[in-house]
């Protein structure tokens, strides 16, 4: 689960000392653990559209909507063979018009942030940023690449330009900018503007993209209740979704210390979705049940589904922190956590460069990297951890302490099993 934020130390401590009450009701979601993937009707556009293509070849138009039906059916499984087939086809479509059509350009960049491969993606949209058309869309999707690639002049400037404060693009990408500066609080409010502007539109895709959103923040910030309530609202619109259930998951597991419930909630969603970090969190779960067996499995699961070359570059940052701890291979981490920064020289990237000479004995080299690029530029609490750990065993207990404090405040977000280590520090 990707949490970032640190909140008031005193608030967080009183919330934990006395969590007791539980949250969640299986009455509210056990209708949403039975559902089943209609798999004809969900192929039923893309096949549609294959025989309209193979009836009438080079009709770069229909290439573009079985793409997008492709994207669907990635989204809506997690089977990345989907996400490979969208991108074929908007590459042919673009070469068919000698990629005079910016929203193919876009359509393809779009599908590259999809498999971290931001570089490509900029370089797609600069193409279409030249060509001149529909550019306020363009601006929005290069405020987005740069923020991921850490080009944070470039992503600034881009969000000035598309200001509209009655605009949910504009807002949720405010959002995401205030979260990434560390402003929490900010954040939500722009994200809640967001949420209120997608109820007005009734549109349930953006309704259902503004609630787990909006859910994330507010787990966050300790608002829990808020939180489950929002994932609940995103299930209502869509049965299926994974991201949702996982969310809520992740609440009855760190909140409510319930392991049982929650593996059953993650176990439902890989009937269905197949997206390899899922098989992480069973292995975090199986950890803190001490359940050596299931975490073996979950590990195993993990490591053979991103063996699949179609991942690319997408699990790095998960790869890094298993080759690093439970596998003990820290020179194979040290390999990929080099390739991330080149690819995507951000705090977080340098922070798993770091975080793999730690655990290969180069306390040195890792303190170097974390006072030149990690420390200071990010509030990610797994970042944080991080840093403590690389500075106590660098002698510097003095700036232990503070970031002990704030980890201790963001152990919802970091999970149970990081207590110990936390008071370890």
């Amino acid at each position: 689960m990707i949490l970032k934020k640190v909140f008031p130390f005193i608030l967080l401590v009183l919330t934990f000392g006395c969590n007791s009450k539980s949250v969640t009701d299986i009455d509210d979601y056990k209708d949403y653990l039975n559902t089943v993937i209609d798999q004809e009707q969900l192929m039923s556009e893309a096949q549609f559209l294959t025989n309209k293509i193979e009836a009438t070849p080079n009709q770069f138009s229909q290439l573009g909507k079985r793409a997008s039906a492709y994207a669907q059916i990635f989204n809506t499984t997690g089977d990345i063979s989907y996400l490979i087939k969208a991108e074929k086809d908007l590459i042919e479509a673009i070469e068919i018009t000698g990629r005079k059509f910016p929203g193919l350009l876009k359509s393809l960049a779009a599908n590259y942030i999809s498999q971290h491969r931001f570089k490509e993606a900029l370089a797609l949209l600069k193409e279409a940023e030249a060509n001149g058309e529909k550019l306020n869309g363009t601006k929005k999707m290069l405020f987005d690449v740069h923020l991921e690639l850490g080009n944070y002049i470039y992503a600034e400037s881009y969000l000035k330009d598309i200001k509209n404060n009655s605009d949910f693009d504009y807002l949720i990408r405010l959002s995401k900018w205030e979260d990434h500066k560390g402003n929490l609080d900010k954040a939500i409010i722009h994200m809640e503007r967001a949420m209120e502007i997608a109820e007005s539109s009734n549109i349930s895709s953006t309704k259902q993209w503004a609630y787990t959103n909006l859910a994330d923040f507010y787990g966050h910030a300790g608002r829990i209740d808020e939180s489950y309530n929002l994932y609940l609202k995103a299930l209502k619109l869509d049965p299926n979704d994974a991201y949702a259930k996982k969310g809520i998951a992740w609440i009855i597991y760190s909140y409510e210390k319930n392991p049982e419930q929650a593996l059953k909630v993650l176990n439902h969603i890989s009937s269905y979705y197949s997206a390899p970090d899922y098989s992480l969190l069973k292995a975090e779960i199986a950890e803190y049940t001490n359940n050596e067996a299931l975490k073996t499995k979950a590990l195993s699961d993990y490591s053979a589904a991103v063996k699949n070359h179609q991942y690319g570059e997408m699990y790095n940052k998960y790869n890094v922190i298993l080759y690093s701890e439970d596998l003990k291979q820290p020179e194979l981490a040290l390999e990929i956590a080099k390739r991330e920064v080149e690819n995507r020289p951000t705090p977080q990237s340098y922070d798993l460069l770091a975080w793999s000479y730690f655990k290969k004995g180069d306390v040195n080299k890792a303190n170097e990297i974390i006072e030149t690029y990690v420390d200071g530029k990010t509030s990610e609490p797994d970042v944080l951890y991080h840093i403590a750990e690389i500075y106590k065993a660098a002698g510097k207990t003095d700036k232990v302490k503070p970031i002990k404090q704030e980890l201790t405040a963001s152990l919802y977000e970091l999970g149970p099993t990081m207590k110990d280590k936390i008071k370890q520090l």
